[in-house]
């Protein structure tokens, strides 16, 4: 989730950055996501460490509740935000955590950058590989571990998701791909929601949790304090479950979801294809891995 502070007449307002997945996508096509895809193996290789600063693969691993291999999911979320948005957070070599991001103010910075990511999205060029010869190191001290969601076990396609938070660097402008998303917006959270119910704006459901839960803060600051203070994200797990009336999200801490081990065996008045429309709303992200 890539933020911003908006000005309005009451003060700056947070937003968030939203692409519009191509119609023809074989999942959730048309809807509104967060930057993002699947970790690559390239994104796990040992330059990971070597073009991080600020989080190591231990510290990375540790918070994400895995054994090893942590750091990828942040190689991911920024190389994800790069090809899909063309959003770049690097510090030149040298630089430090919390130094100075890659100054794009010069017109030949901004061309060789878009000309970088035109290389990436074509598979000529891997993204550490790049970050190495062009003198860069991803700034993953940045970036926040968020929200972490699993498709429920009725879909026949399950993803294991984990979203991330980080403010839109100085000087820089998401622009989709054209490829795989074909708009970008800017939007705060609580318009997002509003025109979701309205039918004016498709989300998903974890991308509607999401938005909820970042709602809450007024600015971009606040909300990334509050992101960098959390020692351990929960997992959710929803689950779908069968009863007279249809088919039910539960969410852990719902009542029932103890007990809930999905869709009855039993004749329900919901049909199959009820339970796929469910299933998509809530298919974690459509492309599976990470989220940024």
């Amino acid at each position: 989730m890539l933020v911003r502070d908006a000005a309005t007449a009451g003060g700056p307002a947070l937003e968030v950055c939203m692409l519009r997945r191509h119609l023809n996508s074989d999942f959730v096509g048309g809807a509104y996501v967060f930057p993002g895809g699947k970790v690559d193996d390239a994104d796990r290789t040992g330059l990971a460490e070597e073009a991080c600063v600020g989080r190591s693969d231990a510290v990375a691993s540790d918070m994400l509740g895995t054994p090893s291999g942590g750091l990828a999911f942040w190689v991911a979320a920024l190389r994800e935000c790069f090809e899909e948005a063309g959003v770049l957070l690097a510090y030149p070599e040298g630089v430090g955590p919390g130094g100075a991001l890659v100054d794009v103010s010069a017109p030949s910075v901004r061309r060789r950058l878009a000309a970088l990511r035109v290389e990436l999205n074509a598979g000529s060029v891997g993204f550490l590989e790049a970050c190495r010869s062009e003198g860069l190191c991803l700034a993953v001290d940045r970036v926040h571990y968020f929200s972490h969601w699993i498709t429920p076990e009725p879909a026949p396609k399950r993803y294991d998701t984990r979203f991330f938070v980080t403010a839109l660097p100085p000087g820089q402008i998401p622009v989709h791909d054209d490829h795989e998303t074909t708009d970008t917006v800017w939007v705060q959270p609580t318009e997002a929601l509003e025109r979701a119910r309205a039918g004016e704006f498709d989300i998903i459901f974890p991308t509607i949790k999401n938005l909820e839960a970042i709602s809450r803060f007024s600015t971009s600051a606040e909300l990334l304090a509050a992101a960098a203070a959390v020692g351990r994200v929960p997992t959710v797990l929803p689950r779908v479950v069968a009863d007279e009336r249809g088919f039910r999200i539960l969410l852990p801490g719902d009542p029932g979801y103890d007990d809930a081990v999905g869709p009855s065996s039993g004749t329900t008045p919901a049909s199959t294809s009820d339970l796929g429309d469910i299933i998509r709303t809530i298919g974690a992200d459509g492309r599976g891995g990470t989220r940024s």
